[in-house]
């Protein structure tokens, strides 16, 4: 039990770097290096400095079972295994993100903090990337983590919409994919005490619905666009719904989605930098499907925890 709550600390320090650092850090380099260290280190004890302390206690006539660790010896000793099994866990079942953007509202906020499946789309090893495992493929509807194909340290989430294959049209907001019109429901305006010019609309990609956000257009407009909604946000686009932000549409261009590739596309349609600007994604760049959410902290909106959102699944 003591070992337990003496690396209780441990955890939660891992757990808030990973999620402050992993926007860009190898975080799974950085876990490796100190399990292994830590392991190194507790071999060593194990093998070479505990063997000599019984002997020195033996001669000095005192009982093994009274021998105090020395308290770096006992805090490598609790340090190592936790960091193993959060290594394995990461690597290979849930890893945690938070939502750094907008991009895909109105499914999940900026500030959301969610749980992904590694191992939906095939176990891979950590840092190489390459899979060793084949469990299964993304599906039309998920919301997918991956790693952004020009730059590779960055992960982006975003909703599958095109499979290898597939002929992807955008044509007045909506997705046309081989040739059929993807069902679109307009439900009217949205407002979530920042967003106001916009409009909400509910698709359904194979059968999955999900909530879908545009631009209202010019002559929808009934108020002027809330100052702080004008902002730049990470992703390096401007959220601007009153100018309908990013627009990509391909217009009468079709899209093919290369064999072994997705097209990735935001919920938040007018602001998202997606697969129909820069590209498809190759399944070697595949990191795992969004499940949950576990905690947000929205600074934009409540100024704290939107306590509605916990453990509210992703679909």
């Amino acid at each position: 039990m003591r070992v337990l709550y003496g690396a209780l600390p441990i955890v939660v320090i891992a757990w808030f770097f990973q999620l402050i650092l992993a926007q860009r850090t190898n975080y799974s380099l950085v876990l490796i290096v100190i399990t292994v260290a830590s392991g190194v280190a507790w071999a060593v004890d194990h093998w070479v400095l505990a063997p000599r302390r019984h002997a020195a206690a033996r001669a000095a006539g005192r009982e093994i079972a009274s021998l105090q660790l020395p308290g770096t010896v006992d805090y490598v000793r609790s340090f190592f295994p936790v960091m193993a099994v959060l290594l394995v866990l990461r690597s290979f079942f849930y890893e945690p993100y938070r939502i750094p953007s907008d991009s895909m509202m109105p499914t999940l906020l900026d500030g959301d903090f969610i749980l992904v499946n590694k191992y939906a789309y095939g176990v891979r090893l950590p840092v190489v990337h390459r899979k060793v495992l084949e469990i299964g493929t993304p599906e039309r509807g998920d919301v997918a983590v991956f790693r952004f194909p020009t730059d590779p340290a960055v992960n982006y989430i975003k909703r599958v919409v095109g499979l290898p294959g597939d002929l992807v049209e955008v044509r007045n907001d909506q997705l046309i994919i081989n040739g059929t019109p993807v069902p679109l429901a307009q439900q009217g305006r949205y407002e979530d005490g920042c967003y106001q010019n916009m409009r909400i609309a509910e698709e359904t990609l194979d059968g999955r619905r999900h909530g879908v956000l545009y631009c209202l257009s010019s002559d929808m407009l009934a108020v002027p666009p809330l100052p702080s909604c004008n902002r730049s946000i990470p992703q390096g686009y401007i959220c601007n719904e009153s100018t309908a932000g990013i627009n990509p549409d391909l217009g009468d261009r079709v899209m093919k989605v290369p064999v072994g590739q997705y097209l990735m596309v935001g919920d938040n349609r007018d602001n998202s930098t997606d697969g129909r600007v820069w590209g498809f994604v190759d399944e070697s760049l595949l990191v795992g499907r969004a499940s949950a959410i576990w905690f947000n902290w929205d600074m934009q909106r409540s100024g704290g925890p939107n306590w509605s959102r916990l453990f509210t699944r992703i679909e």
